[in-house]
């Protein structure tokens, strides 16, 4: 398993001038990478194992790349060559891509290193900080807020400087399967410790056992990103107020995320510690945010986010996080499966067959927890009724109370 830890840099004014001057050294790299590449042949297209081959000649023509670590460098030349994976394989479903950018200095942010040229001293720092040293650069200082798994690897390690001007060290970890708690047995799953997840519209997520989470009210800090944002367009572009208002918007957008990212892991980290599986849809993110209306609310949720957060967290803490297909969880009823046409507009679930009548979220999430148990191969459990769902025995958790975590349908 692979995840992440990221923590707060705090580097000393040399030590920052260092990292300024190898990011942008490696901006200058993953530019020649990108150039040397566009400039070959059609039909002689270097690859990311030909270019490392080129990375000593390259040092030798141009000595300001010597000045870079080998790991390091290599991991530039891999980023290029993963951008235009991902440049490719949205191009293979159908979308309408270009060519990748050259990166300026204001867009190229960060630097890995990869395998070695880094080094970490959790007692070298006062109590809550540690050091982290990478190579030809020096010694950064960390908030170290939690410690590094001793089962742990470190297999790479990246310095980040935000558009705030903050610096972050994140460490890429690896962890061995055996050291994971295990799951539960599947056959032991059941409607009492598997839930479904509705990624509601009214409510940011509804369960099928009937509890609600309110979304997270951000319209102060619109309002302020907006009053930021006014302020920097009647400043001159390149001049000292221009910079500073600038950092301003920055650190407003950077709120706005971390708020979000923050109500994610403590929901994410109850439904993981709550159940033994959590079912969620499968959405198209991409799809959903070109659609008209409310477009900014969902990007404030993050929906790929949340199940990315989901899916990790379940390996953590051994529990099943499954994706089931999304169409028709809302049109079909979940007590006889016929399928009714509901505008967006219509709150509430009135199956026209059966007479089932329920919240319209309730019942995706049913629909989402009986899939789920399909995809397992189990079916639906008998001894549960679908009458769970029913307004009337919700339990709605408003954003406030989601102050630690665990802190959710207490």
């Amino acid at each position: 398993m692979e995840y992440s830890h990221r923590y707060h840099a705090y580097p000393t004014q040399e030590v920052a001038a260092e990292l300024e001057y190898h990011l942008n050294v490696h901006r200058q790299l993953y530019n020649h990478v990108r150039w040397d590449y566009g400039n070959s042949p059609e039909d002689d297209k270097p690859s990311e194992y030909d270019q490392n081959n080129r990375l000593p000649e390259w040092k030798r023509k141009w000595s300001v790349f010597s000045e870079l670590h080998s790991k390091a460098a290599q991991e530039t030349v891999a980023r290029f060559h993963r951008n235009l994976s991902n440049l490719r394989k949205k191009k293979e479903k159908g979308n309408n891509v270009g060519r990748l950018k050259r990166q300026a200095p204001a867009e190229y942010r960060s630097v890995t290193y990869n395998q070695s040229g880094f080094d970490l001293d959790e007692k070298r720092g006062r109590d809550r900080y540690a050091y982290v040293r990478f190579s030809k650069i020096g010694w950064v200082k960390i908030r170290y807020h939690r410690l590094i798994p001793d089962h742990a690897t470190i297999k790479e390690v990246t310095f980040t400087k935000e558009t705030t001007g903050e610096w972050f060290v994140s460490f890429g970890l690896e962890t061995d399967e055996s050291d994971l708690p295990e799951k539960p047995d599947e056959d032991s799953l059941n409607a009492s410790n598997s839930v479904g997840i509705d990624l509601g519209i009214l409510n940011y997520i509804h369960t099928s056992d009937g509890k609600t989470v309110d979304w997270l009210n951000l319209e102060d800090d619109y309002e302020r990103l907006q009053r930021e944002q006014r302020k920097l367009s009647r400043k001159e572009k390149g001049s000292n107020n221009y910079e500073k208002q600038r950092v301003k918007v920055a650190k407003v957008k950077r709120r706005i995320r971390r708020k979000v990212l923050d109500y994610q892991h403590k929901i994410t980290t109850w439904l993981v510690k709550e159940y033994d599986a959590v079912f969620v849809e499968d959405l198209n993110v991409q799809s959903m945010l070109q659609g008209d209306g409310n477009a900014r609310n969902k990007q404030d949720v993050a929906w790929r986010q949340f199940i990315t957060l989901l899916e990790y967290k379940a390996d953590l803490y051994g529990t099943h996080v499954v994706q089931v297909e999304a169409r028709g969880t809302t049109k079909g009823c979940a007590s006889c499966g016929v399928e009714t046409a509901k505008p967006i507009w219509v709150r509430e679930h009135s199956c026209p067959s059966c007479g089932f009548k329920t919240d319209r979220d309730a019942n995706a999430a049913m629909n989402v927890l009986k899939r789920g148990f399909s995809e397992l191969g189990l079916g639906w459990p008998e001894d549960t009724p679908v009458e769970t769902a029913l307004p009337t025995n919700t339990t709605s958790v408003s954003a406030k109370r989601v102050v630690e975590t665990g802190s959710l349908g207490a």
